[in-house]
């Protein structure tokens, strides 16, 4: 079992960076894909980005693509997400996500364990 808490959420205006981190418990972290996703007020849970288990591929939904970074640190247990030039449209509670079985994938259904989630708000 892997238990996972994001932090580093918070408000910033447009054109503003954040880097979140996800900490995962555990010593079998280095076995787990690892995703973030999204959930903005009154919309359905959203595919961010996705990294696979040593790090060397990763997978961005089109909307953050080349404003958001997805990495992790193995010997720390830890996924990041480096955000860059964000929009008020990034505003949303992000969740990380890890996947036991698959290689890399953006469906959320086929992610095992979940965080709690860390707000971001971005003003305009």
């Amino acid at each position: 079992q892997v238990q996972l808490v994001e932090s580093g959420g918070g408000l910033v205006q447009a054109g503003g960076s954040l880097r979140l981190a996800c900490a995962a418990s555990g010593r079998t972290f280095s076995s787990y894909s690892m995703g973030w996703f999204r959930q903005g007020p009154g919309k359905e849970r959203d595919f961010v980005a996705a990294i696979t288990r040593s790090g060397g591929n990763t997978y961005y939904a089109d909307s953050v693509k080349g404003r958001f970074t997805i990495s992790r640190d193995n010997a720390k247990s830890t996924v990041y997400l480096q955000m860059n030039s964000l929009e008020p449209e990034d505003t949303a509670v992000y969740y990380c996500a890890a996947n036991r079985n698959v290689y890399i994938s953006r469906s959320g259904g086929l992610y095992d364990y979940w965080g709690q989630g860390t707000q971001v708000t971005v003003s305009s």
